[in-house]
C-alpha cells in the first residue's frame, strides 16, 4: 500500500509501505479521511516520534474491506471510525472503566502503525460505526468530538448554566457543542482570532469573546452579572488560558483542563487562592473513553453526527490534501499561526 512514512524529524514521505494484516479479531479499514492532530506536530517536526519509521495518524474514518474470523459485529461495506486507544483491558484502570489511565497501553498512530495510509487494522472492538448518511469527514472528526464531550462528562455537568470554552479550535469547537446539546444555557467562547470566533457563531454559540480587547474580562463578568461561568472548559493548553480559567469560574463552578500544556505553568498565589474562595472544582480529562469500551463519548458522537445534533459544516475543515501530499501538509505547520483549523488527508478516491 501507499502510506506516508516519517523516517526522521521532517522527513515524512508517501511512499510504498508493508499493508497490515487483519488478525482474527480485527477489521481491515480502507482509510478514506484522517486528520492531522496537534499531537502529530511535535512528532514530524520535532523529536516527538516513538521510533522511525512509522505511520502515523489517529483520527481517521473509513470502510471495512476486510474481517477475522472471529468477528461478529462488523461487517465488510460499513462506514466506520477508529478508536485510537489500544488498553490492555486486563489491568485495575481498565477495569473500572478507566481506560485513558491504562499503563499497558498501546496506540494506533504513534506506538504503533496509523492511518496515514491506505489501510489501516484495528481491534474490531475500536471500529465505531457509523450510519451512511455521515460523511467521511465527519468520521474523521468523532476522536476529537469525544474528547470535548469526555472533557463534560468529567465535571459531572449539569445544564442550566453559563459555559465558557477557552480556545476556539478544533476541540473547542466540539466542546461548546456538547455543553449546548447537554443543557448549558448560554455558551461563550474565548480566543484572540476573528476567524475563530466567526465560526463559532456559525455553529451556535451564544456569546464570543475576544481575548485581545483589554477589557474582555470585564465584559464577560458584566455579561454574567458579575457571577462569572458555571462551568470553564480550557481546550488550548497555554498558561493564559489556565489562567484565565480561575478568574472566570463562578463560586462552586466546575473547571476542567482539556488541553495539554507543553510548557510550566506558573499562576501566583493570589489567582491560586481562588481554587480556596470560590471552592470550585477543578480536573483535568485525558482521551475519551469510559465503559463499555471504547464508552458513551463514541456512542453519542455517531448518533448525534447522524441526528444533526452536532453541527457540522465545510468551514470547520481548514483545507484537505490528498494523502500523497502529506509532506505538503505539514509544511504548513512550519510558520506559526498560518493553520487555522484542522486539515485532514483524504484517499477518498481510492478502491476497497
Amino acid at each position: 500500500m501507499k502510506a506516508g512514512v516519517l523516517h526522521a524529524k521532517n522527513d515524512i514521505r508517501y511512499e510504498e509501505y508493508e499493508k497490515p494484516i487483519c488478525g482474527n479479531t480485527d477489521v481491515l479499514v480502507n482509510v478514506k479521511a484522517v486528520g492531522i492532530c496537534g499531537s502529530d506536530l511535535p512528532r514530524v517536526l520535532g523529536d516527538g516520534a516513538h521510533f522511525y519509521p512509522v505511520v502515523l495518524g489517529h483520527e481517521f474514518s473509513g470502510v471495512v474491506c476486510d474481517i477475522g474470523d472471529e468477528v461478529t459485529t462488523i461487517k465488510v461495506g460499513e462506514k466506520v471510525s477508529g478508536a485510537p486507544l489500544l488498553p490492555c483491558h486486563t489491568c485495575i484502570d481498565c477495569q473500572k472503566g478507566n481506560h485513558a489511565q491504562c499503563k499497558n497501553y498501546s496506540f494506533i498512530g504513534s506506538r504503533q502503525q496509523g492511518a496515514f495510509a491506505e489501510y489501516v487494522a484495528i481491534p474490531e472492538i475500536n471500529a465505531v460505526k457509523f450510519d451512511d448518511m455521515v460523511s467521511f469527514e465527519q468520521g474523521a472528526l468523532f476522536e476529537p468530538s469525544t474528547v470535548g464531550l469526555h472533557g463534560i462528562l468529567a465535571v459531572d455537568f449539569k445544564g442550566g448554566g453559563d459555559v465558557a470554552v477557552l480556545g476556539g479550535g478544533t476541540i473547542g469547537m466540539f466542546t461548546v457543542q456538547w455543553a449546548r446539546i447537554y443543557g448549558a444555557k448560554r455558551v461563550f467562547v474565548f480566543d484572540i482570532d476573528e476567524d475563530r470566533l466567526s465560526l463559532m457563531k456559525k455553529i451556535g454559540v451564544d456569546e464570543v469573546i475576544n481575548t485581545g480587547d483589554k477589557y474582555f474580562m470585564q465584559k464577560a463578568m458584566d455579561m454574567t452579572n458579575g457571577r462569572g461561568f458555571s462551568y470553564v472548559f480550557e481546550t488550548a493548553g497555554l498558561n493564559i488560558t489556565m489562567n484565565m480559567a480561575f478568574e472566570l469560574a463562578a463560586n462552586k463552578a466546575g473547571v476542567c483542563f482539556i488541553g495539554t500544556a507543553h510548557n510550566d505553568l506558573h499562576f501566583d498565589y493570589k489567582l491560586f487562592e481562588k481554587v480556596n474562595r470560590k471552592e470550585f472544582t477543578l480536573t483535568g480529562s485525558w482521551m475519551s473513553y469510559s465503559a463499555p469500551y471504547p464508552g458513551i463519548e463514541w456512542e453519542m458522537t455517531a448518533k448525534c453526527f447522524k441526528d444533526g445534533r452536532l453541527i457540522y459544516i465545510d468551514e470547520m475543515i481548514y483545507k484537505k490534501f490528498p494523502m500523497s501530499k502529506i509532506k505538503d501538509a505539514f509544511a504548513l505547520y512550519e510558520k506559526p499561526g498560518q493553520v487555522k483549523g484542522k486539515i485532514l488527508l483524504t484517499n477518498i478516491g481510492s478502491v476497497e
